[in-house]
């Protein structure tokens, strides 16, 4: 021990007088640490250094920390923080703690070069990435054992180091086109740090949600470029392969990083049919691992959250419920494309009362807040009214309770806005038409919980026995609806028409009001023609993009961001939360429209289709305004 710390310090003194014999030849020693021991040859000198030698240097260099201080030694510092010290024996994992501990409190500046080198291990999944030849293999698990216990001795020692650990978590965090395992190793090892630096705790969860809103909101656009025959194929793809366990971080059979593996090379060839075939399947493949990428780290969130829900009504849950608000309202709501993301706070929100009204108090607020966007009230609406409707364990008092509120509130836009209005506006009132909308999109969805009595022969379980009854609804909610409807504000020609198709049916079989003669009247009006007086030379429609003719535009987007959710393995969270459409003979599917007045009628396959269009095309990865 005390040769070889001879011979250090004598190779950093010799280097700081311009020799760099010793030096570099200190330095190839962790620079080539991975290399096999090999005994030499019967008759010569044995100058390989042997497997656990390269711990003396270790030790010998921390008792030279005064002289790494200098700048000149940087390049021996950061070779030696590259060396693969987590794959030796627990020893050497001590040693070479001590030294980051004690270069760190000798020189400053080398915490950032330390606590980098550590998160920049938080991707490694494969052994092959952390061991050593001559030591025996360690798993994953013990690696990150490894790992985390030396952070944070780092961390009790410098206890200012976690505001710079912080900003590398952020800085490091896998960019979206990185692969699944690479994902869930760093978010793993971020939940790891979570449980020993409380201080980073809503840091950590903040930065796995905005990064998952992102992977969302990408995932959105990538699907929607592509052909109907790609999805399915990718929905086909994942369905035949979906995970036996839930290790995301292991290889599965076909599986690949694209980083260690030139399996798709293999594909191509030089007929064009197979390689357009290979450019697709590429393109599926591609679909499919940015799918499974989100399925995953979904999973581990839900699975992350859950144990804080175990009493769902104690201070505990509400506490981290509170943290899935704020970052339900700083990141998912102001977010147009965000999927699946929100469907966190779907399921803990219907954990209990107290947390579902809290979710809707904040939506309502976010709705009616005047300063607001009108674009984050409309998303506020339609968050709303989708977890209203969505919502399996929203109780049918609070169904009632909000669909009265939102007519409440729809009357004082009416009375507002009504004087001001020439005839349907988007641009004017867009807050009245995105509460019309999300009304009657929590009628279509729970019509059920909004009756107040039935005749004897309705059976509440049998949808269909409401066809044809006498039915009281609550308060006055026909009249207050019909008011809005037959307005001079006319929503219903503002209004996504998928939405009011459907509820035009519904309340008209159901009794509650006939609304079929102004829906067609309404297809004779153009929206254009009561643009207001800003748009009306169609200047900003130019700048736009979009031409006045295009009444699409003028309408709003049929956006419910809790339609419906598709990710294979993750959907289990949501097993008894989630209110599905429901196809009723006689009611809203199997019959001709009701519209008989108008000419037209729908057959069974029309009726069909226009069910789909409510499940589906409600979603938000819709188009339109």
């Amino acid at each position: 021990m005390a040769d070889v710390k001879l011979e250090v310090r004598l190779a950093l003194e010799e280097h700081l007088r311009g020799n760099d014999g010793q030096y570099d030849s200190l330095k190839e020693l962790f620079a080539n640490d991975k290399q096999r021991y090999l005994p030499p040859v019967v008759g010569e000198d044995d100058d390989t250094l042997k497997p656990h030698e390269l711990q003396v240097y270790v030790m010998a260099l921390t008792s030279c920390i005064p002289m790494l201080k200098d700048k000149e030694c940087n390049g021996l510092v950061r070779t030696v923080l590259r060396c693969s010290w987590l794959g030796r024996d627990d020893a050497f994992v001590r040693v070479f703690t001590h030294f980051l501990a004690a270069l760190v409190s000798a020189q400053g500046s080398y915490l950032v070069a330390v606590l980098s080198m550590m998160v920049d291990k938080f991707r490694l999944t494969r052994p092959s990435s952390w061991s050593v030849p001559d030591f025996p293999e360690i798993g994953r698990d013990a690696m990150r054992e490894r790992l985390h216990s030396s952070l944070q001795y780092l961390l009790q020692m410098f206890p200012a180091a976690a505001a710079v650990l912080e900003n590398l978590l952020s800085a490091k965090f896998p960019f979206l086109d990185e692969s699944m395992r690479t994902h869930m190793a760093y978010v793993r090892n971020l939940v790891q740090v979570k449980a020993y630096v409380p201080e980073l705790r809503d840091e950590i969860l903040d930065l796995i949600l905005d990064r998952l809103v992102k992977m969302d909101s990408q995932m959105q656009v990538d699907l929607e470029d592509l052909d109907d025959d790609v999805t399915a194929a990718v929905m086909y793809a994942l369905r035949d392969g979906r995970r036996r366990g839930l290790d995301w971080e292991e290889e599965e059979e076909g599986d690949g990083d694209g980083s260690d593996s030139g399996q798709d090379s293999d594909n191509e060839s030089a007929d064009s049919d197979e390689q357009d075939y290979d450019q697709e399947a590429m393109r599926v493949k591609t679909v499919k691992e940015n799918v499974e990428k989100m399925d995953a780290v979904l999973d581990t969130l839900f699975g992350l959250y859950a144990p804080h829900f175990a009493q769902p009504g104690s201070d505990r849950a509400f506490d981290m419920f509170t943290v899935l608000l704020r970052e339900f309202e700083q990141m998912v709501l102001p977010t147009y494309k965000s999927r699946h993301t929100q469907f966190l706070i779907f399921h803990f929100a219907q954990r209990h009362e107290r947390l579902t009204d809290a979710f809707c108090g904040q939506l309502m607020a976010a709705a009616f807040q005047g300063s607001r966007p009108n674009v984050l009230k409309q998303a506020a609406a339609a968050y709303l009214a989708s977890f209203v409707a969505r919502g399996a364990q929203v109780p049918g008092s609070l169904v009632r309770t909000m669909f009265l509120l939102l007519l409440h509130h729809l009357e004082q836009y009416r009375r507002r806005f009504e004087p001001l209005c020439r005839g349907p506006d988007l641009k004017r009132f867009h807050p009245y038409y995105s509460l019309v909308q999300a009304t009657l999109y929590i009628f279509c969805f729970r019509w059920r919980e909004l009756v107040a009595s039935a005749p004897e022969a309705v059976d509440p379980d049998d949808a269909a026995t409401y066809v044809g009854q006498e039915l009281e609804w609550i308060g006055a909610c026909q009249r207050e609806l019909s008011v809005q409807l037959f307005g001079k504000l006319n929503p219903l020609k503002v209004c996504a028409p998928v939405i009011v198709d459907e509820f035009a049916r519904l309340a008209h079989r159901l009794g509650f009001l006939y609304v079929y003669p102004l829906v067609e009247s309404n297809k004779r009006i153009r929206l254009s023609q009561f643009l207001s007086s800003t748009y009306a030379t169609g200047g900003a429609l130019r700048d736009a993009g979009y031409e006045a003719q295009s009444e699409s535009f003028h309408q709003l987007d049929p956006y419910f961001p809790f339609d419906p959710y598709q990710l294979p393995v993750s959907k289990r969270w949501l097993e008894g939360d989630y209110v599905h459409w429901e196809s009723v003979p006689g009611l809203n599917a199997g019959e001709d429209d009701d519209s008989d007045d108008t000419g037209e009628a729908g057959g069974d396959d029309e009726d069909e289709e226009d069910q789909d269009k409510l499940e589906e095309e409600t979603a938000t990865d819709s188009d339109g305004a």
